[in-house]
C-alpha cells in the first residue's frame, strides 16, 4: 500500500471551517433575535470561505483544484456502474464532485441572498439598500425558506454517503480529510502540501477576507 497526500491543510481547514459555520448559521438563523448579528458574522465568515475555496480550486494542492475532480457523463456513468479507475476515486469520486459543486454553488446562493434580505424586524443585509424592494422580498423568501431547506437536504445526503462508504464500502472519508492522507494500493499523485503552500493558503484567505470586508462596505457607501 502507498501513502498518498490527498487532501492539503488548507483544504481540510476549509472543509472543516466550513461545516461548523454552515450548522452555526442554521442555528443562529433559526432562533433568531440577538442571535442574528452572530448570524450576519457568520454570513460573512462563510462568503470568505467561499471565496478562498474559489480560489484554491485553481492554485491548491493537486486532489483539490477543479480540474482534479471535472469528470465527463461518461465517467460518472463507469463510476455508478463500479468501474471506475483509482484516479477517479482517490480524491472526490464523479459522483461526490457532484455533490461538492451542488453545494459550494447552492450554499453562494445563499451567502449572496442573504446579502440583500431584510426579516422587517431588526436585521437586514448590508446590501439592502442597494437593490429594489421586490429584489429584498424574492431574495428574502427564498433565503429563510426555500435555500435554507435546500442546504439541509444536501448536507444530509453528505453526512449520508459518507456513513454509506464507512459501513458499505468500507471506506473512511472522514479520517481522509482528518489526516490528509490515503491508503492507496498503488502510488498516484501527492498533494502539494508545504510551508509555502500553507503561507500562499493565508494569503489567499486574507485577500478574500479583504474582498468580503469591501462587498459589505458597499452597503454603507451606497455605491
Amino acid at each position: 500500500m502507498h501513502t498518498v497526500r490527498i487532501w492539503d491543510l488548507p483544504t481540510r481547514l476549509f472543509h472543516w471551517s466550513l461545516a461548523i459555520c454552515v450548522v452555526a448559521l442554521v442555528v443562529t438563523g433559526s432562533v433568531g433575535g440577538a442571535w442574528m448579528e452572530w448570524h450576519l458574522r457568520l454570513g460573512y465568515t462563510a462568503f470568505t470561505l467561499l471565496l478562498f475555496r474559489l480560489v484554491w480550486g485553481f492554485v491548491g494542492g493537486h486532489w483539490s483544484r477543479f480540474g482534479a475532480f471535472l469528470y465527463s457523463p461518461s465517467s460518472l456513468v463507469a463510476h455508478l456502474r463500479g468501474r471506475s479507475p483509482l484516479v477517479h476515486t482517490a480524491g472526490h469520486s464523479p459522483l461526490g464532485a457532484l455533490s461538492v459543486f451542488a453545494l459550494l454553488l447552492l450554499l453562494a446562493v445563499q451567502v449572496g441572498t442573504g446579502l440583500v434580505s431584510d426579516d422587517e424586524i431588526a436585521t437586514f443585509g448590508p446590501l439592502v439598500r442597494l437593490v429594489s424592494g421586490d429584489t429584498v422580498a424574492a431574495a428574502t423568501g427564498y433565503h429563510k425558506e426555500v435555500g435554507k431547506l435546500i442546504v439541509l437536504v444536501l448536507v444530509g445526503l453528505h453526512v449520508l454517503a459518507i456513513i454509506f462508504y464507512k459501513l458499505v464500502k468500507r471506506e473512511a472519508l472522514t479520517k481522509a480529510m482528518l489526516t490528509g492522507d490515503k491508503q492507496l494500493p498503488q502510488g498516484l499523485t501527492s498533494a502539494r502540501d508545504t510551508v509555502a503552500t500553507r503561507l500562499t493558503a493565508l494569503v489567499v484567505l486574507a485577500g478574500c477576507a479583504g474582498v468580503v470586508w469591501w462587498v459589505v462596505g458597499l452597503g454603507a457607501t451606497g455605491f
